[in-house]
């Protein structure tokens, strides 16, 4: 096993365990951390032909606390998101925004890896944009996906959708995604570059860098 990967799960294994312990659902605890069963899986099985970069390991290893913690406390109880609350005098419990804003930036890095490595979009202006569009697009099947799951099981999702009676929660949702994805191809490409070139062993030459 690729060792970062190894490091990977070994710091992310406590943290899983210790949400499991009598979160405050388990119903909307699966249905929280479930990315993470799906994404781990798959990033083992293609280690070897498709090894990751360090950077997006990193914000994969980030974005799945994040997922891990609203998943045990539900993401409308998550102390962080009280004490903001408190803080700055809100009316709601915003660590699913948090997590929403998440939702952009972390998959704008993986969706832009994947590109660089699989499609001729290499040095193209049209990848960030590109990119935006794939991760807003996963938002918006995230929040249909919430849909179906609140119309299947009715009251027992009220945790899972989290919405605390704000009537543009998805909305509000779809765009901090946005927002997340556009910050990280504002700040990260550079980056991201490095990084992965230490992956295939060679440089890359990316639109940034013209």
């Amino acid at each position: 096993m690729d060792r970062r990967l190894l490091w990977f799960c070994a710091l992310l294994a406590p943290v899983l365990g210790w949400s499991a312990v009598a979160p405050h659902d388990y119903f909307t605890w699966f249905l929280e951390v479930l990315p993470i069963f799906i994404g781990l899986p798959v990033a083992l099985a293609v280690q070897r032909r498709f090894p990751l970069s360090s950077l997006l390991l990193v914000l994969l290893w980030l974005h799945s606390v994040i997922l891990i913690v609203g998943g045990h406390y539900t993401y409308a109880r998550v102390p962080l998101g009280d004490w903001a609350m408190h803080w700055f005098g809100g009316t709601r419990n915003n660590y699913d925004k948090l997590g929403h804003f998440a939702q952009g930036f972390v998959p704008a890095i993986l969706t832009r890896e994947v590109l660089l490595r699989t499609s001729p979009l290499k040095g193209s202006k049209w990848l960030p944009v590109l990119v935006v569009s794939v991760c807003l697009a996963f938002s918006a099947l995230y929040e249909l996906l919430e849909w179906a799951v609140a119309v299947w099981s009715g009251s027992a999702a009220d945790d899972f959708l989290g919405t605390q009676g704000y009537a543009w929660d998805t909305q509000t949702d779809m765009a901090l995604a946005l927002v997340g994805a556009i910050a990280a191809m504002l700040l990260l490409p550079r980056w991201h570059d490095r990084s992965l070139a230490k992956v295939i062993g060679k440089p890359l030459i990316s639109a940034n860098q013209r």
